[in-house]
This record gives structure tokens, sequence and C-alpha cells, in this order.
């Protein structure tokens, strides 16, 4: 009875509960999940110490990280913990952020343990590690960006920074929103070495972007979204908070993978979705208050598209959706 006690008692706790939520999708080291929970890595580390003392968390050495994830499930403690769990409602939005932030995580750890980026750094790019034509994915989305001045570019999930050195030179101000403290800095060593002081870089959720609305004649004149969504747990609710925060009649671009069969290095990047079906990206932009334009397709290993709608701060009725058109290879 003391032992159940025990593991009762030390499961009884907000955060402890949130951290054992986490366990249950996988392996997490203590970086991660400060990270995550947004909680100071002492007071983290007192519950992880509670949670595996009472039996309901393992702790494994590798190297200079700890990792934690649930027991067994065969064991005592592995089947009480995942009652427990179970018991959670489907849809708490305190866990629903964490699984989030959760799925973000684990993306950013497969992309730093990317060979390519290990050897690449500031040059590693997801596209050229998935054997994509960037070249040709890189001129279609000026092309869709459009000629002359571009006014205030966002680039949501901006990695190394290299959608801002494309479109800085035509920019008025340029930010990079990204996840990961690592890549903002290869971000920030790119736009240096460019000049492009007027370009910047901000560490932030995309789910809750630190910017204000839009609104008629504030936000953004271009915000882009490129090789971010098939990592999103939420697509959608990233490209609301998009045009949250981009001006009305303004223009959101999102190059991404089309839908797509089963890949090894999609797997070995931790991809949540495997690329998009255009009638469900379609969808996803009009229900967050887009008129859809065109789409660009561009052959390689895998299809890569490029969709592009027009803020208009009300979901598009049927009626007045715009058709899509496939343009094999071309850029519009």
């Amino acid at each position: 009875m003391d032992d159940l006690l025990l593991a009762l008692r030390a499961a009884a706790e907000p955060t402890r509960l949130r951290i054992l939520a986490l366990a249950a999708r996988g392996a997490f080291n203590v970086s991660e999940l400060v990270a995550i929970l947004g909680q100071s890595q002492p007071r983290l580390s007192r519950h992880l110490r509670l949670l595996v003392e009472a039996g309901l968390l393992r702790r494994q050495q590798e190297g200079v990280f700890c990792w934690f994830a649930l027991p067994e499930a065969a064991s005592a403690r592995g089947d009480l913990v995942r009652t427990l769990l179970a018991r959670l409602p489907d849809h708490d939005p305190v866990v629903e952020a964490d699984r989030r932030l959760a799925v973000q995580a684990l993306s950013e750890r497969a992309r730093i343990a990317s060979d390519t980026f290990l050897s690449k750094g500031a040059e590693w790019d997801e596209m050229t590690a998935l054997g994509l034509p960037t070249g040709e994915v890189e001129a279609a989305l000026m092309s869709v960006a459009g000629q002359g001045p571009l006014g205030r570019v966002l680039d949501i999930g901006t990695g190394t920074g290299r959608v801002l050195e494309l479109l800085g030179p035509r920019t008025e101000v340029g930010l990079g929103i990204d996840a990961s403290a690592q890549m903002l800095a290869l971000a920030r060593s790119r736009l240096g070495q460019a000049g492009l002081a007027h370009c910047t870089v901000r560490q932030a959720d995309m789910y809750r972007l630190p910017l204000p609305d839009g609104g008629d004649g504030h936000g953004f004149d271009r915000t882009v979204l490129q090789m971010v969504l098939h990592h999103a747990e939420d697509p959608e609710a990233v490209l609301r908070e998009a045009a949250r925060v981009t001006r009305t009649g303004a223009k959101i671009i999102v190059v991404d993978l089309a839908a797509h069969a089963p890949h090894a290095l999609s797997e070995t990047l931790a991809h949540r979705h495997r690329g998009f079906p255009q009638a469900r990206m379609r969808a996803m932009l009009q229900a967050v208050g887009l008129s859809v334009h065109g789409t660009v397709t561009i052959p390689g290993p895998l299809a890569t598209e490029i969709w592009s709608g027009t803020v208009r701060r009300s979901p598009v009725p049927e009626q007045d959706q715009t058709s899509q058109h496939d343009l094999q290879g071309a850029h519009s």
C-alpha cells in the first residue's frame, strides 16, 4: 500500500502529470522538457526526481544527456501510469499545447541529428537533404512572392534563414521566427554575412506568435511558411496564426511537400505528415480566411508545391472559391 500511495502522490501534481503525458509520446531529455513546459531546470529536475523515485519514470544516461521515459508497459508501475494517463481529457488545452511543442522538439531533434546538418551547418536545408530541386523551388517562390518591393516579410519556421536571405534585398523589414535557438544562431550568421541588417530573427512558438494582429493597414505584407507544415501537429492552427498577423489583402505563401507515399528520409526527419493533398491544403487556407490562388508544382524525388492566398479575415464562401491550377513545373 505504501508503494502505491507514493506513486499516486508523485503523479498528483499538475507539472508532474504533464511530464508523464509527454513521456507517453517517447523519451525526452531535460533541455527539451524545460523548453516544452516553460519551467526552470532546477524546478523541473525536482519533479523528475520524484517521478523516478516513485517508479513512474525511467531515467537513462546517454553521454551528457539524461533521457526520461515511461516504465515498461508490462510492469506494475507502467500499467499504473498508463491507467492514470487514460483518464486525462482528450482535449485538455494544457496537454494539447504541450503535445504541439513536443512535436516541434522531436522535429528539431531529428533536424539537428541529420548528417547533412552536422556537416553543412548554416548551409543545411531540408529540401537539399531530401534531394529536392532547391533552385527551381526558390525561383518559383520568388515568382509567387511577386515583382518589385515586398514590404514587410515574415518567415515562419525560418531555420537557417534562407528564405529571408532570398527575399531580403526586396523587403522593407524581414522577420524570421523559429523555435530552435541553434537554428536562429545560424540564421543570424547567414543574414549578417549577406549584409541584411533590416532582417532579424526571433525565437517563438509558431502557434502563439508574439506579434500583434494584422488587421487593415497593419501586419505583414508577405508571410512565408517553407517546409514547416509537415512538421506541425495542427497545421491549420499554424495557418490561422499566420493569417492573424498578416495584413488584410496581403499574401501568405506555403511551400511544402505534395502528398506522397512513405519515404525513408521523411521518417528520419520526423515528418508529422506525408505532404498535403491539394484539396486539403486548399480547405485549410480557406478555413483561416484566405482567397486561394493557383498552385505551382515542382517535380522531384518528392513533388514540392507552392500554395498562396490573399488574407480576407473571414472563411471563404463555397461560391467564392478561386479555382486551382496545377502548373506542373511552371512558375505562376
